[in-house]
């Protein structure tokens, strides 16, 4: 049994150092507006990734205050499509839409 373990740690182990290096993404833009009632920002990354976000405060001083955020989020996927999900996250949850995601 010890010997069974042993092996697989050094397997794995092997699989690990065998693994291609991940390359560091570079970020390619930067932008962020944060006010005292909300935020904006959007971020790209050359490795494809990119990612936008606004959120808003709504019913200021109320006993319903509440944040509202709308964004949007794309990566490339292992199979080399671009991949795109909008989303809606408010007092009823975060309400994400996508081409590949199911719809209810």
């Amino acid at each position: 049994m010890k010997y069974s373990v042993a092996f697989l740690f050094v397997a794995m182990f092997a699989c690990v150092l065998a693994a291609p290096p991940q390359q560091e993404a570079q970020v390619l833009r930067y932008d962020s507006d944060v006010q005292p009632e909300g935020y904006k920002f959007a971020v790209e990354t050359s490795d494809g990734k990119s990612h936008q976000e606004e959120g808003q405060l709504k019913d200021i001083g109320t006993d319903h205050e509440a944040i509202v955020v709308r964004g949007s989020f794309s990566y490339v996927g292992d199979d080399g499509q671009q991949y795109t999900v909008t989303y809606l996250a408010d007092e009823n949850g975060f309400q994400p839409e996508g081409d590949h995601l199911p719809r209810l």
